[in-house]
C-alpha cells in the first residue's frame, strides 16, 4: 500500500469532479452535528484508499452525510455499516442513494445503514466478536471522543483511518517533544502506528468550515500489551498532562509516591519530553512503588 504522507492538495479546485447531488443539497448540513460535507470526488476516493483491508472485511462509517466516501468504500471487498445520527442523511442513504447508485448496490457483500450516536451505541452488535475497520468523515466536536471509544475496543480494530480537524489530526500523530504532543497522543500509539496521511482545505466542504481538515491512518500494532497495568497507565498520562507545563515530580504528587522514587530523573521532565515507551516505563515504577 503507497504511502501519502504529507500530501497536500492545490487550492485550485477546478480540476477536481464535483459530486453531481452536492448541487441539489439531498441532506442540509446542520451546525448542532458538526456537519461538514465532503463534496470532492477525488478526495472521497482517497479516503476510501486509507484502508488497507488487510486483516478484515468489515467497516463502519461514520457520518456518511450524503454518502460521496460511501459509494467508494462500496466499490471495495467489504461489508459495510453506515453510521450517523442525522436522520435526514439516514432516509436519503436508504431511498435516493440506491436508486442512483443501483449498480454498487448489485453487490454481493453487505451494506446497511444505521441511525444511531456511534459513541452511545454497542457495537458487538454489528459485527459481534469480528474484526472491524473504522473510517469517515468525523464530525469535528466529537472527533476525540471518537478516537477514545476505538480505544476501548483496540481488540477488534485493526485500523482506524478517517478525517478530522487539521490540528487533532496532528496532534494524534504527533510525537514526544512537541507542544502539539498530549493525552491522545501517547493512548492512540501505545497500541496504533500513527501516520498523518494528507492535508484538506475548507473549500471542498459544503459548508466550508473555519479550519483546514487532516486525514490519518492508525494501524494496530502486534503487540498490544503495554508491560504496566493499562488503568494506571492511563491514570498516569491524563494527570501528568492536566498540569503540563509542571515537572512530572509536580504534576504526580497525588499517587503519594516514595520519596526514593521521586528521586528518579525522569521525575526531572515534563509530560511532552516522554515518549509512549517512556510513559510505559514510568507507569511501572510507580506501580512496583506501591506495591
Amino acid at each position: 500500500m503507497s504511502k501519502k504522507k504529507g500530501k497536500k492538495y492545490s487550492p485550485n479546485f477546478t480540476n477536481h469532479k464535483k459530486a453531481s447531488h452536492q448541487d441539489k443539497g439531498p441532506v442540509k448540513a446542520k451546525k448542532h452535528l458538526g456537519q461538514h460535507f465532503l463534496k470532492d470526488e477525488k478526495i472521497a476516493q482517497d479516503i476510501a484508499d486509507t484502508l488497507s483491508l488487510e486483516g478484515y472485511k468489515n467497516v463502519i462509517e461514520i457520518g456518511p452525510g450524503t454518502g460521496v466516501l460511501t459509494k467508494y468504500l462500496l466499490q471495495k471487498d467489504i461489508d459495510l455499516v453506515a453510521m450517523d445520527l442525522d436522520e435526514e442523511s439516514i432516509i436519503y442513504l436508504n431511498h435516493s442513494f440506491p436508486l442512483e447508485h443501483h449498480k454498487l448496490m448489485q453487490r454481493e457483500h453487505s451494506f446497511k445503514v444505521l441511525e444511531a450516536d456511534f459513541l452511545k451505541y454497542d457495537l458487538s452488535t454489528i459485527f459481534g466478536e469480528e474484526q472491524f475497520a473504522i473510517t469517515g468523515n468525523f464530525p469535528y466536536n466529537i472527533s476525540t471522543q471518537i478516537v477514545f471509544k476505538m480505544l476501548e475496543m483496540k481488540e477488534q480494530i485493526p485500523e482506524f483511518t478517517g478525517m478530522f480537524q487539521k490540528e487533532v489530526a496532528q496532534r494524534i500523530c504527533e510525537k514526544e517533544g512537541s507542544k502539539a504532543y498530549g493525552i491522545l497522543s501517547v493512548l492512540a500509539q501505545a497500541y496504533y502506528d500513527a501516520e498523518y496521511l494528507f492535508t484538506v482545505h475548507p473549500q471542498v466542504f459544503d459548508p466550508p468550515p473555519k479550519v483546514q481538515s487532516g486525514v490519518l491512518r492508525l494501524t494496530r500494532k502486534k503487540d498490544l500489551s503495554l508491560s504496566c497495568d493499562e488503568k494506571l497507565f492511563y491514570k498516569v498520562v491524563k494527570t501528568a498532562f492536566n498540569q503540563r507545563r509542571k515537572t512530572l515530580r509536580n504534576s504526580l504528587k497525588t499517587f503519594e509516591l516514595s520519596d526514593n522514587l521521586k528521586e528518579d530523573a525522569i521525575f526531572d521532565k515534563r509530560p511532552e519530553q516522554l515518549s509512549v515507551t517512556d510513559f510505559i516505563a514510568l507507569t511501572k515504577k510507580i506501580e512496583d512503588d506501591t506495591i
